[in-house]
């Protein structure tokens, strides 16, 4: 296969308008009630899935595929029974059994227990024992000389922060599990058929955790396919293998929107600088030469998050402060006033009148004013933020 051409730079920028649209929040039972927030909600879940006798009706199938999970990271001749658990939650470990209290005891997420085996949770978001005690995990599973293992679930492994016995736990992620447990409910049709609610409450729970937004609509799918076919890019839908070649593409697009990413914010920054250099310099003796009451005193660049961009005219004598904004910035107050603007153009430079009764802004209108013009440098003799000063402050 010959080497994949080099990525069209202007490629990224096509794709942002359907790619944003199909990152857009969607529904999902999950998100709409803030679920799996904390570790305890989630265990909840997880707990349900592998009882045996759990509502979602699907016998031991769930626990059978979690211990076929952990039996592949047991060497030979260890493996555990693959069913045949009790299921509880929030079990003191050994040596806490005189105290409840959940921030001084070690408490074992679930717990899976039959008379010869058992297996330990821990559910967490990485693959960390977070301060509890492995040997005492370890020592509940192992209580009337069973065979047992110790399980950290999670969301991510990360190898380095298993320390402390934790290292030697079994890692099983919730997109192994989940992976498993999709393509089990996949193949059983007459389960489906006849249990929607459960097959949607595990759809949802697989694509809020497992497989992030939902693919693009018709419509956006040809918007990207009209993007690589104008950008030169058309050529890699005639590579082979296709996953290295998705792979690869994803790669490259990924290297280059974190690089735009980064050049953009730095452009904001040097942005913010040079407009704060001019209205000190010069906006604020042009305003004040023509203003008749309420003369800038001071120049603050004093906001960060969301509010970061933007310069602030701050006037004598109590009167509304005046906001250069630009960008994110931009973005946010737009939608603050009664009156919004209509096709804004985020390539310019925007003023802002603070509203001196309720805070927020009254109003906002566009200067003219480029951002590529604040960085090469304003004249002094360019006098368009000085007017659009004067004519959001009344004068």
């Amino acid at each position: 296969m010959a080497a994949p051409p080099a990525i069209a730079p202007e490629l990224v920028t096509a794709l942002v308008p359907s790619l944003s649209r199909s990152l857009a929040e969607q529904f999902n039972v999950f998100r709409v009630m803030h679920h799996g927030t904390h570790e305890k909600q989630l265990s909840n879940v997880f707990a349900w899935l592998l009882d045996a006798q759990g509502t979602h009706e699907l016998g031991d199938a769930p626990q059978r595929l979690f211990l076929d999970l952990v039996n592949g990271a047991l060497p030979d001749g260890t493996r555990l029974p693959a069913t045949g658990y009790e299921v509880a939650q929030e079990v003191v470990t050994p040596g806490h059994e005189a105290t409840i209290d959940p921030k001084s005891a070690d408490i074992a997420d679930i717990v899976l227990s039959s008379p010869k085996a058992a297996v330990v949770v821990e559910n967490f978001g990485t693959s960390d024992g977070h301060g509890h005690d492995y040997r005492r995990y370890l020592a509940l599973g192992t209580a009337g000389s069973r065979e047992a293992a110790v399980v950290l679930l999670c969301e991510r492994h990360a190898p380095h922060l298993q320390r402390d016995g934790w290292e030697q736990a079994i890692v099983v992620t919730y997109t192994e599990y989940l992976h498993s447990l999709h393509a089990y409910i996949a193949d059983d049709r007459a389960w489906a058929r006849t249990h929607p609610d459960q097959r949607f409450f595990i759809r949802q729970l697989i694509e809020h955790f497992v497989e992030g937004p939902a693919a693009m609509n018709t419509e956006d799918t040809l918007a990207f396919l009209t993007a690589m076919c104008e950008t030169g890019e058309s050529a890699r839908y005639e590579q082979r293998p296709r996953d290295r070649v998705a792979q690869e593409f994803g790669d490259l697009i990924a290297a280059h929107a974190r690089r735009q990413l980064e050049d953009s914010r730095a452009l904001l920054a040097s942005t913010k600088r040079a407009l704060r250099a001019f209205a000190s310099t010069t906006l604020t003796g042009q305003v004040n030469d023509r203003i008749a009451a309420g003369p800038i005193e001071k120049v603050v660049t004093r906001f960060v998050g969301q509010w970061e961009w933007c310069v602030e005219l701050q006037r004598a004598d109590g009167f509304p402060t005046v906001f250069l904004e630009f960008g994110p910035t931009a973005v946010v107050e737009k939608e603050r006033v009664p009156h919004m603007l209509h096709d804004p153009d985020y390539s310019q430079v925007f003023i802002t009148l603070q509203d001196a009764e309720v805070g927020g802004i009254s109003r906002i209108a566009q200067t003219g004013v480029r951002l590529t013009q604040v960085l090469d440098g304003l004249t002094a003799d360019d006098v368009r933020l000085r007017d659009a000063v004067l004519e959001i402050a009344g004068e």
